[in-house]
């Protein structure tokens, strides 16, 4: 099943709330889609949402390497999946959201094929999956409180704050949110790389009492070895993120003891076939996973949730990100329960499902077989 075209173009939408973190703020996706066409009519659709001061690449440079990529794809097979997403790695260097792209475009044509929705060809099997909600950085707890007011209106049973505030600042916030929330709604925190060791021991101990499902990344990315000293020092489990891009970061961080979770992204893994990896070496460890996301739009989460039906050990969902968004360029794919806050509805099309507006592109760039 040859590869006899190749669509690229770039995707713009704002979201409702700007998620500010210690890494960077996010007002608006600012993603490209790409679009790969068989010489069986056969196409598949994938996304990549880079973030870079966490990916280091760009909606500019995602762009202008596809356009490369694209020649080299052109003639090849489409199910080779293995061999492709190789070509892939060994052509780029920094461009991992990209690389995701194409290789949920592989994915999503192999299941299409196959006749089979995507979970489905992947070995699994439909289940209840929820996301939680983030809440940004605010400036003042009250602000905090409002956005967990609406998050809990809109009936989610789990919220994510974004934390990594100078000092014992974050306590407050946290402290404030499990009042509001209750001891049934689950709370999970997310330093993006935010604290250094001794603001970290200290704010998680101070936070013991709160009941939280996780700290992700507290620590800076490369300090795999301080992750492994907060947890052996602290009692709330450590769910490793921006240390996690491969099935080897993985693995040395199991082998260090240093996470207790392992967050999953298919921006940074590069797309589904090396998440299998990771998720096996993590199963093989003992550990399990969350699947979470940058900015993607139902593109992108879809082929994502469908990632974490087919895949047992990925037990947290972090796929928000889509509803807050503006507007909705996607056609088909997950969709949110307007009734049950987070509530996932898989779809059961052959694929992933999901397909772009294509009225809502921008810049599109076309090269044939």
């Amino acid at each position: 099943m040859k590869i006899i075209q190749v669509d690229i173009a770039n995707l713009d939408v704002p979201i409702r709330h700007a998620i500010s973190t210690p890494r960077g703020t996010i007002t608006a996706a600012h993603n490209v889609a790409v679009k790969l066409t068989t010489d069986s009519g056969i196409y598949g659709w994938g996304e990549a949402s880079p973030f870079a001061a966490i990916t280091g690449d760009s909606q500019q440079s995602n762009y202008l390497a596809a356009r490369q990529l694209a020649e080299i794809l052109l003639g090849q097979d489409a199910l080779a999946i293995e061999s492709r997403v190789g070509e892939l790695f060994n052509a780029t260097c920094g461009e991992p959201s990209l690389v995701s792209a194409f290789d949920m475009a592989f994915y999503d044509i192999a299941a299409k094929a196959a006749g089979m929705p995507l979970y489905q060809f992947l070995g699994g099997q439909l289940r209840e999956l929820r996301t939680d909600m983030t809440i940004g950085l605010q400036t003042s707890v009250a602000d905090t409180l409002a956005q967990a007011q609406e998050v809990l209106a809109a009936g989610f049973v789990a919220i994510k704050l974004k934390v990594g505030r100078d000092g014992l600042k974050d306590v407050e916030h946290v402290a404030a949110v499990r009042e509001l929330a209750g001891a049934d709604i689950a709370i999970r925190i997310d330093a993006n790389q935010g604290w250094d060791l001794p603001t970290a021991l200290a704010s998680l101990r101070a936070m013991q009492s709160l009941n939280l499902d996780y700290v992700e990344q507290p620590l800076a990315a490369w300090n795999v070895r301080g992750l492994a000293e907060l947890r052996q020092r602290q009692s709330i489990p450590v769910c490793a993120d921006e240390s996690l891009f491969s099935h080897i970061d993985a693995l040395n961080l199991a082998h260090m003891a240093a996470a207790d979770y392992l967050n999953i992204k298919l921006g940074k893994a590069g797309g589904i076939f090396t998440a299998l990896k990771i998720s096996a070496v993590a199963e093989a460890a003992g550990l399990k996973c969350m699947i979470g996301c940058f900015a993607e739009s139902r593109l992108g989460v879809s082929a994502a949730a469908h990632l974490a039906l087919a895949r047992g050990n990925i037990h947290f969902i972090d796929l928000d990100t889509a509803y807050q968004f503006r507007q909705d360029p996607i056609r088909g794919g997950v969709r949110y329960a307007e009734q049950h806050g987070g509530l996932m509805q898989i779809s059961d099309r052959p694929g992933h499902g999901a397909e772009v507006d294509e009225s809502c592109l921008r810049t599109p760039y076309c090269i044939r077989l």
